[in-house]
């Protein structure tokens, strides 16, 4: 890092002449950022989720840059403006509410789709493969939302490529629908939510064996807008391929559901998809607490699934028994010990 101050013997990385650029001053990296780009350099800003707001009003006038620079014939495409947004609305377990949006991502949204990427990659292989794509990128603002507690990892390298390279995909090893029409499809984007939904797909496993179950994980959030509408969008017949039109969706977004709902209703005849997220309850407490407070945790998940699958009513009641019971235990056990319960913390994919 660059430091200009005293440097003592015990200090990690500084030198006067370091490359990383770091201040407690969001518009002033945001500021380093679009002068080094417009040089012909290249460059990403990592932010707080919750703190970027404050470049709000740079972010869009970059992005009106980036649009109309467009037309004048003259000018070469620069490198992209990358963000990094870590310390996500999931993981601020010490923070608390002051600390939990996700809301720079609708922000960011409304702008002009030749413009504007969001990423949200589930685990590190697809994080490396997206920010090795946006740091090659030209003429773009790229958003990268990733968390950075340690977390599970569901794709190798060759899988993570593939996958972010089509934006979002089935994950068949997930799956136990075998190709044929599922029960209920479990969609997912942001590394949180990711581990919700398969963490729920157990349960569901576990409890309904005979249930065909589809999972499917967005990566790039452009996709699920109409081809019309984005170049990275996937067609209609596509998009009820993997969605299906008739079955119950049940998505777990990272940030405010509201956002889901409006770009899968562009298109006709889904109204099949219920959408989870961020409802704007937060408080300093556990990592799955957080996701308990605004219903995208696993048990939750798997209460909507029954809620909406007339064919396990005969089996539900006993079911929502024990998922009652174990939001009950969970309260009980974080106010007890202050941390989540070790089948939480420690959970892997069987």
């Amino acid at each position: 890092r660059t430091w200009l101050a005293g440097i003592v013997s015990y200090d990690d990385h500084l030198a006067a002449d370091g490359r990383a650029m770091e201040i407690l001053s969001e518009h002033t990296c945001q500021g380093w950022l679009e002068g080094y780009l417009l040089t012909g350099r290249h460059g990403f800003f990592s932010c707080y989720e919750a703190f970027i707001h404050l470049v709000d009003s740079m972010f869009n006038q970059h992005a009106k840059w980036l649009k109309t620079s467009r037309t004048i014939p003259w000018r070469r495409p620069i490198a992209s403006l990358n963000y990094l947004l870590t310390s996500h609305v999931w993981r601020q377990d010490h923070n608390g509410l002051s600390h939990q949006d996700p809301g720079f991502i609708d922000h960011v949204m409304n702008k002009k789709a030749e413009i504007i990427r969001v990423y949200l990659p589930p685990d590190t292989n697809t994080l490396l493969s997206v920010t090795d794509h946006c740091l090659r990128s030209r003429h773009y603002v790229n958003v990268i939302v990733s968390g950075k507690h340690p977390g599970l990892q569901y794709l190798n390298m060759d899988e993570a490529i593939k996958h972010c390279t089509k934006g979002l995909g089935i994950w068949q090893w997930a799956c136990n629908d075998h190709g044929q029409d599922p029960d209920v499809v479990m969609a997912c984007a942001g590394d949180v939510p990711t581990l919700e939904t398969l963490a729920a797909v157990d349960i569901l496993r576990q409890k309904l064996p005979e249930l065909k179950v589809r999972v499917v994980n967005v990566v790039d959030l452009m996709t699920l807008q109409p081809q019309s509408e984005h170049p990275h969008g996937i067609s209609d017949k596509d998009f009820d391929s993997i969605f299906t039109t008739n079955k119950p969706v049940i998505f777990a977004y990272h940030g405010y559901p509201w956002l889901i709902h409006r770009l899968v209703y562009r298109r006709k005849n889904h109204d099949n998809v219920h959408v989870r997220g961020y409802k704007e309850e937060g408080t300093t407490t556990t990592p799955f607490d957080m996701t308990v407070m605004n219903e995208l945790d696993r048990y939750n998940l798997v209460d909507d699934v029954l809620d909406r699958l007339p064919q396990v009513q005969n089996k539900a009641a006993h079911i929502k028994e024990w998922l009652h019971n174990k939001l009950i235990e969970h309260k009980r056990y974080i106010r007890e010990h202050g941390e989540d319960m070790p089948e939480i913390r420690d959970w892997r994919w069987p």
